[in-house]
């Protein structure tokens, strides 16, 4: 819940409005506020509806854990491939490692869900598949930044200036119910 109104959706799908406006994806939606607005719609249903049916509903009907846990690994290769393979590997309620099917039927059907309001040049089977190749690629993505962020942010402000650092304490904690 926290996630659905928290600013960070919010400024993600304005992000990805944005972007796709400036590149003139699905040129049906359109130009002007019209268009941002539709853009702006789609990328928060797919945000929204993603969460909703992998994270929650087949997560919980196939008792799957949907957090990423860090890597107990210590070379930057071993921890690399434990964090793109947890798109394929996930821990049961049981705690046991189990193919991650929440997220292969999640991205799935989220992406066959995306032809009910994208233009309809967009939905044919192939755009469905590039969809659910996306979604799974940027969930690789989010993994292995989840697992290395914690090192960077380190190495980072060790050597932060102390008025950025003043700054960066003042700045809301995002709501992230993942370690």
């Amino acid at each position: 819940m926290k996630q659905t109104y928290s600013p960070y959706t919010f400024a993600s799908a304005g992000f990805e409005a944005t972007w796709a406006q400036a590149t003139a994806q699905w040129p049906q939606y359109g130009g002007g506020m019209a268009g941002f607005g539709k853009r702006f719609g789609a990328a928060l249903a797919d945000t929204e509806s993603r969460r909703f049916v992998q994270s929650f509903a087949l997560s919980t009907i196939l008792h799957q854990d949907p957090r990423y846990f860090p890597s107990a690994r210590r070379t930057l290769i071993s921890r690399a491939w434990y964090a793109s393979t947890r798109v394929v590997a996930t821990k049961n309620d049981n705690g046991r490692t189990t193919l991650n099917s929440s997220e292969f039927l999640g991205a799935l059907f989220t992406s066959a869900l995306q032809n009910s309001y994208y233009p309809r040049h967009y939905r044919t089977f192939d755009n469905t598949m590039a969809r659910f190749e996306a979604a799974l690629s940027s969930d690789a993505t989010t993994y292995l930044l989840r697992e290395f962020t914690p090192d960077l942010k380190r190495l980072f402000r060790k050597h932060a200036p102390r008025a950025v650092q003043r700054i960066e304490e003042r700045l809301p904690i995002p709501t992230d119910d993942k370690p």
